[in-house]
C-alpha cells in the first residue's frame, strides 16, 4: 500500500475518534434518609452492617452452611443467571468488534493447459507453451465503519452497561438464594421444634388420661372428666400429621432450592440453639445504595439507556463506511507478491439519510422514553430498598419484643399446670382447670416457637434487605 493511502486510512482512524453525540451519564441525585425508620433510635454504628459479613459469617449452623454451598452450586434460578452473564460478555464482544476494522484473506489459483490440435490450431511459434497459471491473493477490507459521532461507542457503552446489570442480577439471584435457603431451614427446624412439642404434648396427655380412667373406673372422676381428657389427647393427635405435612413439603421446598429430587434434608442445631447475631447493626443509609446489588442493576440498565440516546441521536449524521482491498495478482506464482503485480483499492463510502418519515425522530424519542422508565425503575429500587429495611428492623424489634412476652407466658402457664394438677390429684381442686391450663400451655408453646421463628426470619430479612449475602 502506497504511503498515501497510508495517509488516508490514519487519518480516518483518527478522525474516528472524535465527538460522540449524546448525553453523557451523570448519577441521578436522589435525596437518602439520613436513618432507616425504626421504632427506636439506632445505636451509632461507626459506618457498619451486618450485611458486611459472609452469608457463612451470620448462619453458622454447619448444615445450613453446606445447604448454601448445594444450592449456590446447582440452583436453577442461579445457574440461569449465570448463563446470562455470559450471554450478555458474548453480546458486549459482538458489539464492541463494529469499532474495529474486519479483515478478510482471500487467494486463488487457476491452472490450464492449451490444446495444440483444438479445432483452430495456435501456431506453434506462438504459443511457446501450453500451460498458463494464474493466481491471486489478496487482504479484504470489509465494510468498516468511521466511528465519527459515537454511535458504535455508545452501542458498546450500552452493551458494557447490559453486562454490569447481568452481573448484579446475579448477585440479587445470590442475596435471594441464601435468604431463602435460610428461610426454609429455620421455618424447617421451627416446625420440627413444634412438632417434638405436640408428641411431648400427646404423651403427657396419654398418661394423664390413663390416670382419669383409673380415677373413673375408683368413682373419683366422672365421665365428663373422662371425655374432656379424651378431647385434649385427640386435639394434640390431630395437629402431627398436619405438622409432619408440612415438615415434608419444607423438605420438597428446600430439595427444590438446592436443584435436587425431593428427599429428607440434614438436620443441625436446634430451634432454640441458632446462633444468629443478636445485633444487627445496619450501617450508613448511604452504603446502603452501593451495596444493595438490585439497585446496582438498576443503575446499569439507566446508564444503558442514556448511551442508547447516543445511537439513536448519531442516525442524523452522516455515516463513513470502507472497504478495500490489498494483494497481488500474476500469471507466475512465483511473482505473485513483487512490485508490479500489486493491487490495492480503497473505497470510502459516505451516506445521509434525508428523508424517513420520522423514524429517526420517533427512534430518539423512544429511547428518551426507554431512559425515563429506567429512571424511574431506578428510583423506585431505592425508596424500596429503604422501605425493605425499615419493614425488616421494625419486624425484628417488634417480634423480639413478642417473643419476650410469650416466653413470660409460657413460663407462668407451665407453672400454673404443676399446680393445677397438684391439686387436682390432690382432690383440692376440679380436673377442668388443670385440663384448661394444659391446653393454654399447649398453645402458648406452639406460639412461642413461631414468635423465635419470626424473630430469626427477622435476621435474616434485615440481612437480605441490607445486601448481604453476595460476597
Amino acid at each position: 500500500m502506497s504511503r498515501r493511502a497510508l495517509l488516508i486510512l490514519t487519518s480516518i482512524a483518527g478522525f474516528s475518534v472524535g465527538c460522540t453525540v449524546g448525553p453523557n451519564y451523570k448519577r441521578p441525585s436522589i435525596p437518602v434518609p439520613q436513618s432507616f425508620r425504626a421504632p427506636d433510635p439506632l445505636p451509632p454504628s461507626q459506618g457498619e452492617s451486618i450485611a458486611d459479613l459472609k452469608w457463612f459469617e451470620v448462619f453458622k449452623d454447619e448444615e445450613l452452611q453446606k445447604l448454601v454451598r448445594t444450592a449456590l452450586e446447582r440452583n436453577y434460578d442461579l445457574r440461569d443467571a449465570v448463563a446470562r452473564v455470559e450471554e450478555a460478555r458474548a453480546n458486549l464482544g459482538i458489539t464492541r468488534s463494529n469499532q474495529f476494522p474486519n479483515f478478510g484473506a482471500g487467494g486463488s489459483v487457476e491452472i490450464n493447459r492449451l490444446s495444440r490440435n483444438a479445432e483452430t490450431p495456435i501456431p506453434p511459434q506462438l504459443l511457446a507453451s501450453q500451460n498458463r497459471n494464474f493466481g491471486t491473493a489478496v487482504l479484504q477490507l470489509t465494510s468498516f465503519e468511521i466511528d465519527i459521532w459515537g454511535r458504535l461507542r455508545r452501542a458498546t457503552e450500552a452493551a458494557r452497561a447490559n453486562l454490569l446489570s447481568a452481573e448484579e442480577n446475579r448477585k440479587a439471584v445470590v442475596t435471594t438464594l441464601v435468604s431463602d435457603v435460610a428461610t426454609a431451614y429455620l421455618t424447617l427446624r421451627e416446625l420440627d421444634y413444634a412438632l417434638d412439642i405436640s408428641q411431648q404434648t400427646l404423651e403427657t396427655r396419654e398418661q394423664s388420661l390413663e390416670l382419669t380412667k383409673s380415677r373413673q373406673t375408683g368413682g373419683v372422676s366422672t365421665l365428663l372428666d373422662l371425655r374432656q381428657a379424651e378431647q385434649l389427647v385427640d386435639t394434640a393427635a390431630e395437629m402431627i400429621p398436619g405438622l409432619q405435612q408440612q415438615v415434608e413439603q419444607t423438605e420438597n421446598q428446600i430439595s427444590l432450592l438446592l436443584g435436587e429430587n425431593p428427599g429428607s434434608i440434614p438436620r443441625g442445631q436446634g430451634l432454640t440453639n441458632q446462633d444468629l447475631p443478636p445485633d444487627v447493626p445496619v450501617g450508613l443509609t448511604s452504603a446502603l445504595l452501593e451495596r444493595r446489588p438490585d439497585i446496582r442493576a438498576a443503575e446499569q440498565n439507566l446508564i444503558a439507556s442514556n448511551a442508547e440516546i447516543g445511537v439513536a441521536r448519531a442516525a442524523y449524521f452522516p455515516q463513513l463506511s470502507l472497504t478495500g482491498a490489498l494483494g497481488g495478482a500474476s500469471t507466475q506464482l512465483t511473482s505473485l507478491f513483487s512490485g508490479p503485480n500489486t493491487l490495492w483499492n480503497l473505497a470510502p463510502q459516505v451516506t445521509q439519510p434525508i428523508f424517513t418519515a420520522g423514524r429517526l425522530r420517533s427512534g430518539v424519542a423512544f429511547a428518551q422514553a426507554e431512559r425515563e422508565r429506567a429512571l424511574i425503575q431506578y428510583e423506585k429500587a431505592i425508596q424500596t430498598a429503604f422501605t425493605e429495611v425499615s419493614d425488616a428492623l421494625i419486624a425484628h424489634q417488634r417480634v423480639r419484643e413478642s417473643r419476650e412476652r410469650q416466653a413470660a407466658l409460657v413460663d407462668t402457664l407451665g407453672d400454673r399446670v404443676r399446680l393445677a394438677y397438684l391439686r387436682y390429684r390432690g382432690g383440692v381442686d376440679t380436673q377442668l382447670n388443670a385440663l384448661d391450663a394444659d391446653r393454654d400451655l399447649f398453645q402458648a408453646q406452639l406460639d412461642l416457637a413461631q414468635l423465635r421463628l419470626q424473630e430469626m426470619l427477622s435476621v435474616v430479612q434485615v440481612y437480605k434487605a441490607l445486601g448481604g449475602g453476595w460476597q
